[in-house]
């Protein structure tokens, strides 16, 4: 049996760069605030990947009227991209671009 590519999760946590309470909605998989990651998952919502490195936001682009977050985690150098969420820290996003 295929596993799916996605997996929505509905889970709260504690920014581990800033310190911000995030409320998750299920698809929330970055901190809205300063827009860091974990690395948990090998796919969206799946939570196997075993590194747990923080990933850092190394840039943005501007595409269809949304932004996409490009990261590369810290501890392992995994690169993943992700569609910005609607409260996502606006500047934030602006000084990747």
């Amino acid at each position: 049996m295929q596993e799916k590519k996605f997996q929505r999760r509905i889970e709260n946590f504690v920014c581990e760069k800033c310190g911000k309470e995030v409320k998750g909605k299920g698809y929330t998989d970055h901190c809205p605030e300063c827009l860091w990651p974990k690395h948990v998952d090998v796919n969206p919502g799946d939570r196997k990947s075993e590194c747990g490195g923080l990933m850092e936001p190394i840039g943005a682009e501007a595409k269809s009227n949304k932004y996409i977050i490009y990261y590369r985690c810290v501890k392992c150098g995994f690169k993943h991209r992700v569609k910005s969420a609607p409260d996502d820290n606006f500047d934030e996003i602006i000084k990747l671009i």
